[in-house]
Parts: structure tokens; C-alpha cells; sequence
């Protein structure tokens, strides 16, 4: 399935792109769904880095309904490879549950959108393979594929623009406690 967001944020896109790369865990404060942000991997090569970067979310849930879900379900791993001449950044996911039976990648490419403004444009790939999903029937691994599908995209989807929005208002706040610092 089409995995497809597009967010604007109020920022030149190569400061978006260097928070994007090199700030994430930063914006934990700003993304409410979110527990942990944890660079665990970085390598650079020139204008090119690689990181890999653990994500767990489940922190709007109540703690009850997060104790019976489990932190696998709600956790994953982003593989990345940040092109700083090109301003993009292609990336792969891995779930930290089904993952022999769900593939993510995508490419975010950071374009201006007007003077000192992004357009951060998200654009991959979602595929579960259900039949590699243990317990659910073979007859039925077509509907429920299609169903997690649907599911996912739509909540990596929005998960996208409210880490867009979270980035917005941690470099707005950058630039404020900036300005207060080198004010007279």
C-alpha cells in the first residue's frame, strides 16, 4: 500500500533537515504518542549519515491498556540514510512485532515551500504479508493483510504530520530561547 504524507513547516529545509537528522530525540516533549526516541547507530560519510534510530510509542495510552498490549507492539526501528546535498532521507522500518511480516520504506525529501518554508514529502511503501503472521489462516491472510495495511498507513500517515507539527513548535522554541540568550 501507498504510504504517502505530505507536512509544511514554517522553517528553511535544511534546518528542518539537520533537526530531522541530528535532533530527534529532542522533540520527544513534542510528540505526545511518543515514550522513547534512542539514537542507537550513527556513522558519517561527508554530507551523507546514517543512524538508526529506536522508537516506542504508547504514552497517550493508559498504562492498564499498554501493560496488556506490550512494548513490542508499540515499538520499532527506523534504519535511515540522510542525503545532506539532496536534503532527503530514505529510510526503512522495522517492527519490533511481526516483522517477517511487514515491510515499511520511504524517501522524505525536504523542498521549499516558499521563502524560509518546507514542504517535508513523505512518499513509500507498506506491505504486510499476513500468511507470515502466526495464527491467522491462510484463507484469511489476503483480508487481514489489506486490513493492517490500512491501519498502519493511516496511523504512520498522521504520526508523520504530528512529528511535522512537534518539529515546528521545538524549532520555533529553539529560536526563541535563542533570541532570549543573545538579546542584550
Amino acid at each position: 500500500m501507498e504510504l504517502r504524507a505530505d507536512a509544511r513547516i514554517p522553517f528553511p529545509p535544511a534546518l528542518v533537515f539537520a533537526a530531522c537528522r541530528d535532533e530527534m530525540p529532542k522533540l520527544l516533549p513534542y510528540l505526545p504518542s511518543i515514550r522513547s526516541i534512542e539514537v542507537t547507530a550513527r556513522k558519517e560519510h561527508g554530507t551523507i549519515v546514517e543512524n538508526v534510530v529506536d522508537w516506542c510509542s504508547g504514552r497517550d495510552l493508559p498504562a492498564p491498556l499498554r501493560a496488556v498490549i506490550g512494548p513490542s507492539l508499540m515499538s520499532w526501528t527506523d534504519y535511515a540514510t540522510w542525503y545532506g546535498d539532496l536534503l532527503s532521507c530514505d529510510w526503512h522500518t522495522e517492527t519490533h512485532a511481526f516483522t517477517a511480516a511487514v515491510r515499511c520504506a520511504a524517501r522524505d525529501r525536504f523542498l521549499e515551500d516558499g521563502p524560509g518554508k518546507t514542504l517535508l514529502e513523505i512518499r513509500g511503501v507498506l506491505e504486510v504479508d499476513a500468511r507470515k503472521i502466526a495464527g491467522v489462516p491462510g484463507f484469511l491472510a489476503g483480508t487481514v493483510g489489506r486490513s493492517m495495511e490500512g491501519f498502519l498507513v493511516g496511523k504512520i500517515q498522521s504520526d508523520l504530520v504530528k512529528t511535522a507539527e512537534g518539529l515546528a513548535q521545538y524549532l520555533d522554541q529553539e529560536r526563541s530561547l535563542s533570541r532570549a540568550t543573545s538579546a542584550p
